[in-house]
């Protein structure tokens, strides 16, 4: 039978207590620091030479999907009744409201360094120390809003544009294209600065902080967004049922992203399955 991801505004108190729990036992297990370190590994731009999974490729959905199904998995061995919410940042919107609470993820870092204070994930409660990708201190930093220059979160008019394009992603099956769904989603823009940011890349720079770059694991904030994200390729997949993960084929000897994407029948790195295979998820999770 299928479990339910639930939005996090809706969880119970003890719902909540016991998803931290969890995530903290899997960090103390030494578990969580590997996605952290598989998520660094696999996050490959533009004009590298190997192959793109994570990111600016078409393989952003599901290489993400199965990425949060291997968190899920960590942490129902440790509490069965732990799923992974989601975030809607459509509608909560607030630097106070869920999930940035003090029985959830916390909130904003200080303003001297950024640093996350309060909460089960602050440096100071003694469960959280960042161990990889450290760029300076090794605690949770956060600036959401973006104090400095501020920005705001997408909203539900930015989801349904991406949502609309019927085509799934487009050649070259990078960050460059202007069209397709998934490239619409993962937010890489034309232009500088904020206005280039859409979707999941804006809510990561709302963020700030350790949520910026590929340790973006790092904060336990991570999982609630992609598991949002994951929640519109569903919806993207109900409205355009006639339409799938391209490419179907792999690119040719002669094209530039040839050995470059993963294609829809293409095993999925560091994993076995293909797209193809996480394309139906229904019978394993469904979003409430």
């Amino acid at each position: 039978m299928a479990y339910v991801r639930k939005n996090v505004s809706a969880l119970t108190a003890n719902e909540r207590k016991r998803f931290v729990n969890a995530l903290l036992e899997v960090k103390k297990r030494g578990e969580y620091d590997e996605f952290v370190r598989t998520h660094i590994a696999y996050y490959a731009a533009d004009g590298e030479t190997h192959l793109r999974t994570a990111h600016m490729a078409p393989s952003f959905l599901p290489w993400h999907r199965r990425f949060l199904l291997e968190l899920e998995e960590s942490l129902r061995r440790v509490d069965s009744s732990v799923t992974v919410p989601y975030w809607d940042w459509t509608r909560d919107r607030a630097t106070t409201s869920a999930p940035w609470t003090k029985d959830l993820l916390g909130g904003n870092g200080r303003r001297s360094d950024q640093q996350v204070m309060d909460g089960p994930f602050a440096y100071s409660a003694g469960h959280w120390t960042i161990r990889e990708g450290v760029t300076d201190g090794r605690y949770l930093t956060r600036d959401l809003g973006r104090a400095a220059s501020p920005i705001q979160l997408p909203t539900k008019d930015d989801v349904s544009w991406a949502l609309d394009d019927p085509v799934y992603d487009v050649p070259p099956w990078d960050s460059t294209v202007t069209k397709g769904f998934r490239n619409k989603l993962e937010g890489w823009g034309t232009g500088s600065g904020s206005a280039s940011w859409h979707n999941h890349n804006r809510v990561h720079r709302w963020i700030g902080g350790t949520m910026l770059g590929a340790a973006s694991v790092n904060d336990p904030v991570f999982w609630l967004h992609h598991a949002y994200l994951d929640m519109q390729w569903e919806r993207w997949q109900r409205a355009h049922g006639n339409h799938r993960y391209l490419p179907a084929d792999p690119p040719g000897a002669d094209d530039a992203q040839y050995g470059l994407v993963v294609a829809r029948h293409e095993k999925l790195p560091p994993w076995t399955e293909t797209p193809d295979e996480l394309d139906d998820v229904s019978g394993i999770y469904r979003y409430g």
